[in-house]
This record gives structure tokens, sequence and C-alpha cells, in this order.
């Protein structure tokens, strides 16, 4: 997928900025993620509003052209979360337009709109979604004000710049219980079909709505996705974060580490390290089989990607120190203690990794074909299963194979490879990744040289030794990467893949827990939805999550050639085409909530 420059452009000329004040309370964080349990499960989150919920209607009054009624109401997750909303978004405001007369007294649609990003108050939705729906085909709609915005924005917040992470999640909750008690209202007035849509982040807040009405609803999201972590990891976005802030405080403090870290789960983890497997593997081995570089690289990349969906890298730091394998019961990886045995550290031959292998494939740890493969002569392709298999073994040997693997596979003569090798032990021997930094810098005085002001600076930093955070699967491949010497720059979230990052790490994990569809239910009718997208949208990044059409079978998706800001500007009347033709499509087929 091409980005849109104009995305980019638009974005860097934008004051906002997110999460200033960091991640947000960790006991505030883990009521949060026990709550999406609760929501996410349609049957159990309807249960929670009551049909007749209290809503207050303070203003009524007759236009020329339409209905206009304004209130409010209590929303409903102070009620299930006291404390968590802040009190001056505690009351839920909301605008309705209703036509003045229906064109058919025994239809009468109305639409909720739920705010994008920067959307403050009533009026941007009112006259360029509203009015002309109400104009165009009799729909009508309710405006309801997003929690820290507008009405419901707490004093010290500057614009839309929400000061933690939690907020967008705190956001969700309340627009998905509000959405509820809207749509009870409707009902309760004999208002509908009813429908649900938004822009950007309020298509995204209009497909959680609706995953829990279980009835039939429309469902309109225009420029948005399947899940919001990669708006704030790989688009545009990404760039409005202080990553340097929420990575000391992540750092700083163990709850978040070893308590939240363990609630939260990448969902999209085995289809993208799948998916680049393939994709690496395929473009890289075309390019001849004399290119052993290529090859190498090729299995190296594929092996960077964790294909256990579950497994947490994350270092954890056991009571006296002790250290133990990998329990894939509990998803834990921890560092093996591995003693040192001075005779077995010089290089390893190729006779002593088939006895290693050959043992592997008699204890039933390894299978035949995988045996085969590694223990061959030549360029081989993993398969995920062999991958997987991999993953699973617990013998602290692990590195070791895979280290001797890629060598002997690829380039039996690279000498570099091979010193790298000869230190494999004292990459178990190390817990913090500088160190093995240090070892490896030192095989050769070219190295030494090279390096000379990178040692200087580790050295300076023994004392400040962080934990480990990598995973002992992946270490020996990742211990060269920039991100691991100490070089005083920022975090340049351009150059950096989220996943080589703890706290990257967990705010793909915790923006995935919250916000992934997949972790929702589906709608009670994916006939009903009908979602519009920019082909060339740099804010909502569609590589490598899930897609709507997987999550919601029977949902359509549709293509604008635009980015982001200028589907906005240019294709208002387009997202409006697709709501007509949605509750078009829901008139056709449903009657008061029975099918026709």
């Amino acid at each position: 997928m091409s980005a849109s420059k104009l995305d980019a452009v638009y974005r860097s000329i934008l004051l906002t900025k997110f999460f200033t004040k960091g991640w947000g309370k960790p006991e505030n964080l883990k009521r949060l993620f026990e709550f999406r349990k609760v929501v996410s499960n349609r049957e159990e989150c309807f249960k929670l509003i009551d049909r007749n919920y209290p809503v207050t209607i303070t203003k009524e009054q007759n236009l020329t052209d339409c209905h206009l009624l304004e209130g409010y109401f209590l929303s409903p997750l102070e009620k299930y979360l006291p404390g968590i909303v802040p009190e001056i978004a505690q009351k839920a405001h909301f605008q309705i337009l209703l036509p003045v007369h229906w064109p058919d007294p025994q239809c009468k649609p109305v639409c909720l709109h739920l705010a994008g990003t920067g959307d403050h108050f009533f009026w941007r939705r009112r006259n360029l979604m509203v009015k002309p729906l109400l104009k165009e085909a009799g729909i009508g709609g309710i405006i309801l004000e997003n929690p820290f915005y507008g009405l419901r924005k707490p004093t010290d917040q500057v614009r839309s710049s929400l000061h933690n992470v939690s907020d967008i999640f705190v956001m969700g909750g309340c627009l998905i219980l509000e959405s509820l008690v809207l749509f009870h209202w409707c009902e309760r007035n004999g208002l509908g079909p009813l429908g649900v849509t938004g822009l950007s982040m309020g298509g995204h807040m209009a497909s959680l709505a609706a995953t829990n009405w279980p009835k039939p609803l429309v469902l309109v999201p225009c420029l948005s996705w399947s899940t919001a972590s990669a708006v704030f990891l790989q688009g545009v976005m990404s760039h409005s974060i202080n990553w340097d802030l929420l990575e000391d405080q992540y750092l700083s403090d163990g709850v978040y580490r070893e308590k939240l870290s363990k609630m939260v789960t990448i969902v999209d983890e085995a289809f993208l390290a799948g998916k680049k497997f393939a994709q690496t593997y395929s473009q890289n081995m075309d390019h001849g089989n004399s290119n052993t570089d290529a090859k190498k690289n090729a299995i190296i990349d594929s092996l960077n990607s964790d294909m256990l969906k579950n497994v947490d890298i994350t270092y954890k730091e056991i009571k006296g120190d002790k250290r133990g394998d990998v329990n894939i019961s509990n998803n834990n990886i921890v560092k093996p203690e591995v003693p040192v045995d001075e005779s077995k550290s010089s290089d390893v031959s190729e006779e002593n990794l088939k006895d290693d292998l050959k043992k592997l494939l008699e204890d039933n740890k390894i299978t035949k074909v995988l045996y085969d493969k590694l223990a061959s002569n030549k360029n081989f392709e993993l398969t995920p299963k062999d991958i997987e298999d991999i993953n699973k073994l617990t013998d602290g040997r692990i590195k070791l194979l895979l280290l001797k693997s890629k060598d002997l596979k690829t380039n039996s003569d690279d000498t570099e490879t091979r010193e790298v090798n000869s230190n494999n032990n004292d990459i178990h021997e190390n817990k913090n990744p500088t160190n093995v930094c240090e070892n490896l810098t030192n095989n050769t005085e070219d190295k030494k040289m090279e390096n000379k002001e990178s040692d200087l600076m580790l050295a300076t930093n023994k004392k400040d030794k962080k934990p480990w955070t990598v995973s002992d699967l992946t270490s020996d491949l990742w211990v060269n990467l920039p991100f691991f010497k100490s070089t005083g720059k920022k975090i340049d979230i351009s150059k950096i893949h989220w996943r080589d990052r703890e706290a990257l790490q967990f705010m793909r994990g915790i923006m995935d827990e919250c916000t992934h569809l997949s972790n929702f239910s589906v709608p009670y009718d994916t006939s009903l939805i009908i979602a519009v997208c920019a082909k060339h949208d740099a804010y909502v990044p569609r590589d490598d999550v899930g897609t709507l059409e997987e999550i919601w079978p029977g949902a359509e998706v549709r293509y604008v050639d635009a980015g982001h800001v200028s589907a906005y500007i240019l294709h208002q009347s387009l997202f409006r085409s697709c709501i007509v033709e949605a509750f078009e499509r829901s008139k056709k087929k449903w009657k008061d909530g029975e099918h026709f």
C-alpha cells in the first residue's frame, strides 16, 4: 500500500501531541483490560444497559428543515468503573436532528455519528453528514460528543492531546456503552432502522459500538480498519507521540512489565510472522543460487518473527535470580542458565550438529522432515510449522542450533559468522544485550577500531544496565541492532520496528487488546456493513493486520483512490451514499428486527 504524501505533510504541520503524560495509571489500565472482556461479549455487554436507561432532553426545537433535540445522560462507564472517567467527561452530551415529516411513517431511519480525531462539538458532523443525509434521504442523525472532546474536554487538556494512552480506551469504553443507551432511546421513541457511522477514529469507534447491538444494525465505518495499533505504531500519527517518555515510564515501573504486559496479546502476531516469512524468503531466494548472502538473510529475517502467537518475549525477573526454560503453558520465556564448559567453547563442527539433531529427533522434539532439512548440507526452507516446532523446544541449545543451521546451510567459509558462533556461550552468560555487543565487537581488531566510541559508551553505562529485554530465541539475531547500543539519540519511530523495542511491543499489545475487532463479537448482520477505505491512507495502514473481510465475513469493503486527508475532504458525498445504500439494504431485509 503506497502512502499519501499529503497525509504526512498535513500531520507534520499539526501541533497536536498525544499521550504527553504517559501510559496512565497502571491500576486504571488493569481495570480497563478486565472490563474489555465484558464489553467484547455482546450478550454480557448488552445486559449492562437497561432498556429504560435515563436520558434527559434539555432542548427541543422545530426548525424549518428539521426537528432538533439536545440532551445528556450519565456515561454508564462511570457506573461500572467509578473514577476512571474524568468528572467533566461523565455527562454524555448529544444532539438529534429528525425530519419534520418522515417520507414513510412506518420507516424512520436514524444513524448515530461518532467523532473522528479532533472533531469537537456538533457543528462539523451536523453540516457535513447529518443535514445532507436528512435532506437527501430522510435519514435522521444523532451526534454524540466524544469523551475528552468539546463539552467533555478536561480543562487542562490542549485541543485533542489526550494526556494518557489509557484515555483512548476510556473513550472507547464510554462510546460503546453510550451508543447502546442511544439505541435504546431510539427504540423507545419508535425510531428505526438504526445505524452507526464515523470517520477515521470515529469509524473505528462505530465498529466497536456495532458489535454489541443484538439486532440488525447498519454500519458504515469510513477511513478506519481492524485495529488502532497500526495507527499509533506505523501511521503518520506515530510521530506525534513522545516514545522516549513512554519507554522511560514503562521500564521504570515494573507493574507495566510484570503484570500488565501479561494481560494483553498481539492479535496479528502469527498472521504477521507467517506473511513476513513467505514474502522475505521468496524475494531473497529469487536472486539465484549463487547469492548466498540473500539466502542467509531470508532465513534470518524469517526467524526474527515469533511464530508462537502468544509468547511474551520480555525478560522475566524471578525471585532468587533463578532462571528457567520456555514455559509454553504460561506464555513466558525466561533466560536459561547454561553451565559454562570451556572445553566446548570452540567452533562446533557439522558432525556435532548432526549428533544434536539426531538426539532431538530420537526424543521426538523435532519431526523427521525438519531433521532432514537441518541435517542437510543444502539450502532449505523452514515452513511456519517447522518454526513453531523449533520455538517449542525447551532445550537451552536452541540458539546454538539456529546459529549453526544458519551457518552450515548458507556459507560455511564465512569467517565472521563462525566467530559469532564461537561466542554463543557468551550470549547465554550475559543478561544484558550490551555485554553481548561487547563480546562480539572483540572478535577482530578491525571491529575494535570501528566501534571504539560505542565500546566506551557501553563501558560508561555498565552501572546503569537495564534488564534483558529480548527473547532467548531471537537475541542471537538481534544483538547487533543499533537500538541496543547507547547512542543518546531519541527513538525514531520511522527507523525502528515495533517488535524491536519492549515498550513499543507493549503499545502494540494494549492497542490490539482493546481495539482489535477480532477481540469483539461479530455484528448481528454483516451484510449491512459497508466500509470505505482510502487506498493510500498513511494514517491508517492496513499492512500486516487482519482484514475486515476476514474478521467479519459478509462485510463489504470499498476503496477510494486517495489518501486519508484527501478522502476526508473530497469524498464526503461517497460516505453519505454508502450510508443511504446500507439503510436501503436494511429496509429490504428487516422490519422491526424481523427478517423478511
